[in-house]
């Protein structure tokens, strides 16, 4: 059982997430924000007047920060570091020895870590995410927050969680404070019911996530783009042909096809040469949109 102190009902995770930042952050501290990620990390570390230091994530290294190119100066001046896996964009996943390696980074740095973990219950083919709560004295540090949204398909309720350190939950329940007035408790109730009831929903949900990766990285592959499967999470991560930079392929999908992608350098620097296409919609548009990918014709980057 999880003490009242250590767990914070939030509005959707996102809402968690944004607020953090002036929990932990004074102007000028220094936060340490993966590239590619979700933008709310960044953003949010600006609101509060702080600066992002960016821990730039690539394919050759499974999509996971290296924690030796951080240089001992900023090292030392960073008050938090952000992780989330399994991971939007990339997909990528994180064993517990990868979380234990962050954690025993931010422990010996004095740095405090927050995952998000908004993902965790879609994982395909076996594989299970492990929570960073899992690991021993994990609490002492870090906290992870979780959302309703993609686990119970309650993403316009805006039903999420922040679990962890109690020292941490007591300052982000500061700052909802006086910033929100919780949420509604019909809402709340459903959650319970949700989270308390039979739990098939999930597997159900995860199956029909596992058809529509499978029939978009069969597209993807006709097309001539060399993906990689994901393990976890709704979304593929897929390499833009050469020649064409992640908005101009992503405009070429749209002018062309109708076909809505996210262009990678939405999601920083490090995002560049990659978009990312999402599984969250209906079997068949995915089957419409895959079967136009499958008969496009792929033109010059300079036509």
């Amino acid at each position: 059982m999880i003490p009242d102190t250590e767990v914070l009902p939030l509005i959707g995770a996102k809402e968690g997430i944004g607020h953090a930042a002036f929990c932990f952050l004074d102007p000028g501290d220094i936060a340490l924000v993966p590239d590619p990620a979700y933008p709310v990390y960044a953003v949010g570390t600006m609101f509060a007047g702080a600066e992002s230091h960016v821990m730039p994530l690539y394919q050759r290294n499974g999509w996971l920060p290296e924690y030796d190119a951080i240089p001992d100066d900023v090292a030392r001046a960073a008050k938090l570091m952000w992780l989330n896996y399994p991971n939007n964009p990339t997909s990528a996943v994180a064993s517990q020895e990868d979380l234990e390696s962050a954690m025993r980074y931010c422990r010996d740095h004095d740095i405090a870590l927050l995952h998000d973990a908004a993902y965790s219950e879609v994982g395909y083919d076996g594989y299970r995410a492990g929570s960073l709560l899992q690991l021993d004295g994990a609490k002492d540090i870090g906290l992870e927050f979780h959302s309703l949204s993609k686990s119970y398909n309650m993403t316009g309720w805006r039903m999420g969680m922040a679990v962890g350190n109690a020292d941490m939950i007591k300052a982000l329940f500061q700052i909802k404070a006086n910033l929100d007035s919780g949420v509604p408790q019909a809402i709340q109730e459903m959650s319970m019911e949700a989270l308390t009831g039979p739990q098939d929903c999930i597997d159900d949900n995860v199956a029909i996530y596992k058809w529509r990766r499978d029939r978009m990285i069969q597209a993807l592959a006709k097309m001539g783009l060399e993906v990689e499967v994901p393990r976890a999470s709704l979304y593929v991560w897929a390499p833009v042909p050469a020649g064409f930079t992640s908005a101009e392929f992503a405009a070429r999908l749209l002018e062309d096809i109708d076909i809505v992608v996210t262009p990678g350098s939405s999601y920083g620097q490090y995002g560049e040469g990659y978009i990312r296409l999402s599984l969250t919609t209906p079997n068949e548009r995915v089957e419409t949109g895959c079967q136009r990918l499958e008969n496009w014709i792929i033109p010059s980057p300079s036509a």
